[in-house]
């Protein structure tokens, strides 16, 4: 029996270095997907609902493929903190979130277009920060550039140097795709790991 296409629904270069590490050989396909927000929307709530949308956006038109899709909600105290697209984004919300702690709701959707079925998880991840001076977060931001990242960060790189701890139960979900959880929903998708 051939196993399914695996699909990663995500033009993410973070994603597709992290799914690498469990699955070299996989497809990668824009989604497409609308990213506002629906009105009183809990971050938790819209991580998950756009990581579904996204694998089933993805998944159109496949009929023998697993589509994985992910989707990582920053909150500051119930304040989204999406992509900042400009250093001064950048900037206000590295501020905001110095010597404070931020949510990370990172989620999930593993679609098997051979049943329809959806595999979904939901990481929580606290990032608490130390207090930052702004020649600090100049610098951070000059040198690392993170304006595609939630949160106005990239732990994987000097991002780690802003942060006094990071709790949570698998790493890779801040860095935007939770192995771990992933790695099992393969494995019960039928994907054999390692």
């Amino acid at each position: 029996m051939s196993l399914p296409t695996l699909v990663l629904g995500s033009t993410s270069r973070y994603r597709a270095e992290l799914l690498r590490r469990l699955y070299p050989d996989f497809e990668q396909r824009s989604p497409g997907t609308d990213e506002s927000p629906l009105t009183g929307e809990r971050p938790r709530d819209r991580a998950l609902r756009l990581a579904i949308a996204k694998a089933h956006a993805a998944a159109e038109g496949l009929k023998d493929a697993l589509v994985i899709g992910s989707d990582q909600v920053a909150e500051l105290e119930g304040l989204v903190l999406d992509k900042p697209g400009t250093a001064e984004r950048a900037r206000a919300q590295l501020a905001a979130s110095s010597g404070r702690e931020v949510h990370f709701h990172t989620a999930l959707c593993l679609h098997d277009t051979r049943n329809g079925r959806n595999l979904v998880h939901t990481d929580h991840t606290r990032v608490y920060f130390r207090s930052l001076g702004t020649d600090e977060i100049t610098r951070y931001i000059e040198r690392e550039q993170p304006l595609d990242c939630a949160g106005s960060f990239k732990c994987e790189g000097l991002g780690i140097s802003l942060f006094e701890r990071i709790d949570n139960e698998d790493p890779s979900a801040l860095i935007g795709l939770p192995l771990i959880a992933l790695a099992r929903l393969l494995r019960e998708a039928g994907i054999p790991l390692p």
